[in-house]
């Protein structure tokens, strides 16, 4: 395998996901790197955010808004998408370790891993509606 050239701008893209707890789009972490790199494009962005992916150091999440989300915690987990506001949250619950296991007599193929998300309406916007 080829080895990969380091470099700034994806380290910094990396660090911006990193730090970031709510699900970026490619276009949030373009407009919290141009602070960085003001030069940078979204193509670039873009690029370095799904060789993140490719490389497992990043995941790519869709949850039916027509964009691509990314998440810096690889680990398992689950999340929380507020089907008003939009908001994508992480849940403080660990994943069912075997699940992957129970469902294997069921599936057509070898299962590896799992995801699982919910939807519903954040505690935000439910306050916004009560008013």
């Amino acid at each position: 395998m080829k080895t990969l050239k380091y470099s700034r701008q994806r380290e910094s893209i990396k660090a911006c996901l990193m730090n970031r707890h709510d699900h970026p789009t490619a276009d949030a972490v373009y407009a919290s790197i141009r602070e960085e790199f003001p030069n940078i494009s979204l193509g670039t962005v873009y690029r370095n955010l799904n060789l993140l992916v490719d490389l497992g150091e990043a995941r790519k999440l869709t949850f039916g808004d027509g964009k691509d989300h990314f998440d810096g915690d690889t680990h398992p987990h689950y999340h929380f998408v507020c089907r008003c506001c939009g908001a994508i949250q992480d849940l403080p619950f660990l994943p069912f370790s075997d699940l992957e296991t129970k469902i294997q007599p069921y599936a057509p193929g070898h299962v590896e891993t799992h995801s699982i998300d919910f939807f519903g309406v954040c505690s935000g916007c439910m306050k916004k509606e009560s008013h």
